[in-house]
């Protein structure tokens, strides 16, 4: 059974929280915390599995009760936030960086057409959460400063060069490992990177802001027909598959087609393979499933360099997990050393 703790201000979804955890078998909520002050003190007495953690509450909000629960008695935690509110998704993601593992919409009541879906991946979400190995987070006065990108790989890096862009497919835990790395690249890494992750509706535009304001480079969500540039991260936008000619131009196809997701880590790749062939770096991170695991062995068995994160540093082993099984990466890196091999790899070109 799977004790969860929910941390909720509003009594309406507290309540709604409260019954659809309860409704699966395997779950069962042991405390409900209507504050961040609650919920610090209940992680310590009632040792959940997992909590569920909203953004804004009175007296200590969800950014500093993460902070405190992860310094102390640190736990699996998904927050649940309202997807709409700009200040909220942005808290999310500074969250995140606190420690929590998973974030989501709060779930659609009863009557409303996404309320089944919601439900079902809050439900997912949990179970798959409540396996995660969760460390200690120190505070930032006590935390050693992370390595520094390399200021500039201009001199270095070759006149013509071997690769055309970098690609990457990421889903749980995805986000903080995607700032792991573009953090780790200079801001005049010579590449294009193109990016599917696999995201609640509404944190899109959030997750691209965030990634710009704490890394080197500029992060925007893709537009049909634009060029892709050197130095540039382009996300692929909700419900729109997103690939890219030889021209270099990004092509956007709206609807799943051929494929179980929308947007897909495997159409990704498989039109850079059509595009470059083997002019492309493809990199597979944290996340549950197969997406891109197949595409990755084709990147890699027509001679491109592919990346797959290692299992110790991956939140879910799900994708990276299944390309390393069918020999689909030729290197196998935890997500702190992904950035490093992606420089070398362009000099070395």
């Amino acid at each position: 059974m799977i004790k969860v703790l929910v941390t909720e201000d509003s009594p309406v979804v507290r309540g709604y929280l409260q019954y659809v955890l309860n409704s699966d078998p395997d779950i069962e909520v042991i405390g409900i915390a209507e504050n961040g002050e609650e919920a610090v003190r209940m992680v310590e007495h009632n040792k959940p599995d997992v909590v569920t953690m909203d953004i804004h509450m009175p007296k200590m909000d969800g950014f500093e009760a993460t902070r405190q629960i992860m310094e102390t008695n640190p736990v699996p935690i998904v927050i649940c936030s309202a997807s709409w509110n700009p200040e909220e998704v942005d808290k999310t993601f500074r969250t995140m960086e606190a420690g929590a593992v998973a974030a989501l919409e709060k779930p659609r009541g009863m009557g409303h057409p996404d309320s089944e879906a919601s439900v079902r991946e809050l439900l997912q979400t949990i179970k798959l959460m409540a396996g995660v190995k969760v460390v200690r987070r120190w505070s930032k006065t006590r935390l050693k400063k992370p390595a520094r990108a390399p200021v500039s790989v201009a001199e270095e890096t070759p006149k013509d060069l071997r690769y055309k862009v970098v690609t990457m497919g990421s889903s749980t835990g995805g986000p903080m490992v995607l700032q792991t790395i573009l953090a780790g690249l200079p801001k005049d890494f010579p590449l294009p990177i193109m990016i599917v992750q696999h995201i609640a509706p509404g944190f899109l535009n959030g997750l691209g802001e965030w990634l710009s304001r704490t890394t080197n480079l500029p992060v925007h969500i893709a537009s049909d027909n634009e060029l892709i540039e050197r130095g540039k991260v382009y996300l692929a936008p909700d419900g729109y598959q997103m690939g890219v000619n030889n021209s270099g131009h990004i092509k956007l196809k709206e609807g799943v087609e051929n494929y179980i997701l929308c947007p897909s880590v495997s159409y990704l790749f498989q039109s850079v393979h059509n595009a470059y062939g083997n002019q492309v770096i493809g990199v597979l991170l944290t996340g549950m499933g197969r997406d891109g695991a197949d595409e990755l062995k084709a990147l890699r068995d027509r001679g491109a360099p592919t990346i797959a994160q290692d299992k110790e540093s991956s939140v879910v082993h799900g994708m990276p997990g299944e390309a390393i099984k069918l020999g689909g990466a030729t290197y196998v890196l935890s997500s702190s050393s992904i950035s490093k091999k992606l420089v070398e790899l362009v000099i070395k070109s």
